[in-house]
């Protein structure tokens, strides 16, 4: 145990002498409060230490005391369901013991050591297995089985394992390892935050993560295993965004992150989540979801901490063979502390005060996402999507953080606050956003849902672009000057746009669409379209066109729970009052 001795302190950072056998990332205890800290720059015998908790009260000659051991999780049955902060404390069970303020220095174990678990093995005495291997099971949640796994860096032979109920603590077995140690074995595991945990083989990303989200599956998609960012300025619904992501997307597990945003935010979470109905499962979407709340309020250097304690949490998940999703929210703000301490360590600051390494910190958060082969001779598959919100000041999309992070996702769902002021959400702006994953998922589309939806899509941005186009000569000439072709063109365009794209998350029917059903909306608004200019062809009135009662229907069908049943209902209904326009006219 290396103990030294405090002299300085500046705002989260520690300066302590007497740790030259420290060693870097090493979680230390600061003065009488034992406050947690961590190391993250050494000089000699001397160590830089953020520390996680408000600071006020330390002084020169405080002791400071080095654990031995990095920060780390611990990883077992109680987390789906269970909320934590940056540095995995447990904080319902803080608010039992300690009220609605975290003390300083209360040292939680992140896992309830009482609680006792049903555990069924799945291997025998006599098995040889290796790191990842899977040993048994717990029913963790009504929608999760947790895979009780061979820590990664053990193999060997199974000695003896038992079944029944144990707390995450107790011994459930034994293992001979090749070196002929013997290994107790239980329920918890503990990892490094800053360490990713290993894996066979990283897949290519070939198959949709569907979102029930129409501007997402249908125009920007996400493969699973993939990452993007949302980026957006103060009020053009980031959180909502990420919200219906973390509800609808379909994954085994959520690990939702709440970094240095605002604590009502978290708050709508709690409250929400209990109250809503996974589709696939029918259970509360908490069921399946984990809680991780670092929020504006809290320490500003746990902030840094909480992006990888979520991230080492999702990987913990994948490696079952799970489809996971982490949802950080925002890593602005997870830079800015960043900044902060790096500012303090009076390191050379880059563009805008950010620490010249932010690129490289980003790249080390994104990078551990993918679709892999998990450790284990199964083979099994898992994955982990990493999404991202941006909040750039003033809504500048050229600030640093947004700009490191464009170059390293692979899809951006910018947003818009123009969007966002005329009641358009997700207020995703289609002509600044991308998803380099389409050309990718092609053939999971072809599969899937047909060469018709791949060629309906391309038909749906070609026109949004056109009517882009032709606004710019409407601002300067008016609507008139167009041809009735265009005219019809900008009009099938505000369809897609109030129709298609335009989604209510607090709609019970439009929260969440399904692949069939965005299809079956899109294909009703270019039937419109290519209907209606074969109408204006064969001589019928652009006006009465574009005014027709079936419109309305259209503009509804998307809030129609019997929509699929109503569809061809709608259809025929739009072909008679078009041929009746026709006949007018002739």
């Amino acid at each position: 145990m290396v103990t030294g001795k405090i002299l300085k302190v500046s705002g989260p950072l520690v300066v302590a002498e007497g740790m030259r056998d420290a060693n870097m990332f090493d979680v230390v205890r600061v003065g009488r409060q034992r406050l947690i800290g961590e190391i993250i720059e050494m000089h000699g015998d001397r160590a830089s230490i953020q520390v996680y908790e408000e600071t006020a009260g330390l002084g020169r000659g405080d002791e400071v005391v080095s654990t031995g051991a990095p920060l780390s999780v611990e990883l077992g049955p109680g987390m789906v369901t269970n909320i934590f902060d940056g540095i995995q404390r447990p904080l319902a069970k803080i608010y039992e013991m300690a009220g609605p303020n975290i003390p300083r220095g209360i040292d939680v174990p992140a896992l309830d050591r009482k609680k006792k678990w049903g555990f069924t093995p799945t291997v025998k005495p006599g098995d040889k297995l290796i790191g990842g291997d899977i040993i048994g099971e717990v029913r963790e949640t009504e929608v999760v089985t947790l895979k009780i796994m061979l820590p990664p860096n053990i193999s060997g032979e199974i000695v003896d394992i038992s079944a029944g109920e144990f707390t995450v603590t107790e011994v459930i077995g034994h293992v001979k390892t090749d070196g002929g140690d013997i290994v107790d074995l239980t329920l918890l595991q503990k990892w490094p935050v800053r360490f990713a945990r290993p894996y066979i083989e990283k897949l290519p990303p070939n198959e949709l993560l569907v979102t029930g989200q129409r501007n997402v599956d249908a125009i920007f998609p996400i493969a699973k295993g993939g990452t993007a960012c949302i980026p957006g300025p103060f009020g053009s619904g980031k959180t909502v965004v990420q919200h219906q992501l973390a509800k609808w997307s379909a994954v085994d597990i959520v690990v939702y992150v709440g970094c240095g945003e605002r604590g009502n935010e978290m708050t709508d979470v709690l409250n929400e989540f209990p109250t809503l109905k996974d589709p696939r499962s029918g259970h509360s979407l908490m069921k399946r979801t984990v809680l991780v709340a670092n929020t504006s309020d809290m320490p500003v250097a746990a902030r840094e901490a909480s992006i990888y304690t979520g991230i080492t949490i999702a990987e913990f998940y994948r490696d079952m063979g799970y489809d996971v999703a982490i949802i950080a929210d925002s890593t602005s703000r997870w830079a800015e502390a960043l900044r902060e301490m790096s500012g303090r360590l009076e390191e050379m600051p880059g563009e805008e005060g950010f620490p010249a390494y932010l690129t490289s910190r980003l790249a080390q958060f994104y990078e551990r996402a993918g679709a892999v082969i998990c450790q284990g001779s199964d083979r099994r598959t898992g994955s982990l999507s990493a999404i991202g919100a941006v909040s750039p000041q003033g809504g500048d999309l050229s600030e640093p953080v947004t700009q490191a992070t464009l170059r390293i996702v692979k899809v951006f769902w910018g947003l818009d606050s123009a969007l966002a002021y005329r009641r358009h959400f997700p207020a995703i702006n289609w002509l600044r956003s991308y998803s380099l994953y389409k050309d990718r998922l092609e053939p999971w589309y072809l599969s899937n849902l047909g060469q018709d939806w791949i060629d309906k899509m391309a038909e749906t941005l070609r026109i949004l672009q056109i009517e882009a186009e032709l606004d710019e000569i409407v601002k300067l000439v008016g609507i008139d000057a167009l041809s009735s072709d265009d005219r019809l063109i900008m009009e099938t365009a505000r369809s897609i746009r109030e129709d298609f794209l335009q989604q209510d998350s607090f709609d019970p029917e439009d929260s969440y669409c399904s692949l069939k059903k965005q299809y079956a909306l899109i294909k009703l608004v270019l039937s419109f379209h290519d209907k209606a200019k074969a109408a204006v062809d064969a001589g019928a009135d652009l006006e009465k066109v574009v005014t027709l009662p079936v419109r309305e229907k259209i503009g509804r069908a998307k809030t129609l729970s019997t929509f699929e049943t109503d569809y061809p209902a709608i259809s025929a209904e739009l072909d008679s009052e078009l041929e009746a326009l026709v006949a007018e006219a002739r």
